[in-house]
């Protein structure tokens, strides 16, 4: 591989991982204003490591919501991350328990992207492993951060977290753009579906299950046709 191709993944994993770990200060207010310690918000993204899953259960809580009840809405949106675990088990072929264990810990959405969005397997573990990195230092950093400084975190500075992801998944997902003929009517397929299913149940369901269920869409959207199984084989 060449050096300018590795420092471009490089670049986007650091680069996202920033973006993405800064919002750890919203789920720290978040895990405040909740009644969580900041101990208890820090062990949280130590051990859960999961922002969409995080935010659930501090939701449930501060809305008054009993601990199985906030736990259940924090599995069930954990439950995309077995399906990213699938897709990535084959690409990173990790060996030994520990180092799937290891893996595992970090396999989130953004980490999932940067890995898929690789041109050839180990410029895949390389964005893996450099944006799962930095993500889990900086969300970690500062969530105690937001933790002990929520008051101070005003709503201005919350919209602005809240544009910051989305605008980093935009830069990853140009290049992909660009891409040939058929593998950009792919991508059109799945975001299409996914989408398609997130705007139809958000009015229905809590927050973040749409989620849940666009993964199905997506998984369908993006499966081969039988014609192009055949080619492939």
């Amino acid at each position: 591989m060449s050096r300018s191709v590795r420092a471009a993944v490089l670049r986007d994993a650091i680069g996202l991982g920033v973006a993405v770990g800064l919002y750890g200060v919203a789920f720290g207010a978040a895990a405040d204003a909740a009644g969580l310690d900041p101990w208890q918000a820090l062990a949280m993204s130590l051990l859960m490591f999961t922002g969409a899953s995080q935010f659930a259960l501090v939701g449930v809580l501060g809305a008054g919501g009993s601990g199985p009840a906030a736990i259940g809405s924090a599995l069930l949106l954990g439950t995309r991350n077995t399906v990213y675990g699938v897709r990535l088990a084959p690409l990173l072929a990790p060996r030994g328990l520990l180092r799937r264990l290891g893996l595992a810990q970090w396999v989130i959405d953004e980490t999932t992207a940067l890995a898929v969005a690789a041109p050839d397997r180990g410029l895949a573990r390389l964005g893996f492993l450099a944006g799962g990195a930095t993500i889990y230092a900086v969300w970690n950093a500062t969530t105690l951060v937001g933790a002990l400084g929520a008051a101070a975190l005003g709503e201005t500075a919350q919209a602005a977290l809240d544009a910051v992801v989305p605008a980093a998944f935009l830069a990853l997902l140009w290049p992909r753009l660009r891409a040939g003929a058929e593998e950009l009517a792919v991508a059109r397929r799945v975001a299409l579906g996914g989408a398609a299913v997130a705007l139809a149940l958000t009015p229905f369901v809590p927050a973040g299950v749409q989620v849940v269920a666009a993964v199905v869409a997506v998984a369908l959207a993006g499966r081969p046709r039988p014609e192009q199984r055949e080619a492939a084989a």
